[in-house]
């Protein structure tokens, strides 16, 4: 087994979300794929395995501290781009085809960057009463600055708190400790002249119940997108930023297309490639 390390959606050297990719570990089952994410303590591990779709390039296996996800989008970008470098050859040009647990996921080349087709949305709509004064509890975000309270769920139940600033999503306070399952969300709008239109923060809650801020996350930028998009909020494109407030400073580009297919890129560095896994049993 081998272990690549990657940098995905950063502006710049080590400023992304990190990751981490294994691959040759069919032989690996859930329990041992957990026990390694958990030890290596980044947000995700995924796992490069034989498709068992005859339309997919690979299959992925993506784990986070608590458990295994169906989706997620830094890990997405992160694999196909492991498994380009380790000389996968896709059977359309510029075009991977990934099978994860939400389906097949179209990853395209673009220049310096890697973007996925958003999956459709699991879940949108508005969050009932109860849904959102427990967001804002968990986020520490002011309730008058509330501009929508939706959900955002696709493969993680993102619950988005769509807020008047960025400054107000900067300044919110998430509660230290968090029930299993937590995936809540802010947005606002950026000052104009700032690098991105939007700022995004992403918080969950680890398999000890601490919360835990995300540094740059593909999924909920995705569903973020769909939602903007949806709402006539954003006409083609936008640049979101998030990390700022871990040491990170992402940055996730998120287009419509013409046949009205939300795209999310950035770029995606190898840190170091092909390190032996002798033992994880």
């Amino acid at each position: 087994m081998l272990l690549d390390l990657v940098d995905v959606f950063g502006s710049g050297p080590l400023s992304g979300n990190p990751l981490a990719v294994v691959r040759g570990g069919e032989e690996l089952d859930a329990d041992q794929m957990l026990r390694l994410t958990r030890w290596l303590g980044f947000s995700e591990t995924t796992f490069l395995l034989p498709p068992t779709d005859p339309n997919a390039d690979y299959r992925v296996r993506i784990f986070y501290p608590a458990g295994e996800l169906p989706f997620a989008g830094h890990p997405t970008l992160g694999s196909a781009h492991a498994w380009l470098a380790a000389g996968g050859t896709p059977r359309r040009s510029r075009c991977v085809v990934q099978e994860c647990g939400v389906g097949l996921v179209e990853v395209r080349e673009e220049d310096e960057r890697l973007a996925f087709r958003a999956p459709p949305l699991i879940r949108s709509g508005p969050l009932d009463p109860q849904d959102r004064a427990e967001v804002l509890r968990l986020t520490g975000a002011p309730a008058d600055a509330v501009i929508a309270a939706v959900h955002a769920s696709n493969g993680p139940g993102w619950k988005l708190l769509h807020l008047s600033s960025a400054e107000a999503v900067l300044a919110a306070e998430p509660v230290p400790r968090a029930p299993l399952g937590t995936d809540v969300a802010l947005l606002g709008a950026c000052a104009p002249g700032d690098a991105a239109q939007y700022e995004v923060r992403a918080f969950f809650a680890d398999a000890s119940g601490k919360m835990v801020e995300d540094p740059v996350t593909g999924s909920l930028n995705a569903a973020v997108a769909q939602y903007l998009f949806a709402s006539g909020q954003v006409q083609g494109g936008y640049v979101a930023a998030q990390g700022r407030k871990v040491g990170a400073d992402g940055r996730v580009h998120c287009a419509l297309d013409v046949e009205g297919a939300v795209w999310i890129g950035g770029r995606v560095e190898t840190v170091s490639t092909g390190g032996a896994l002798t033992s994880i049993r």
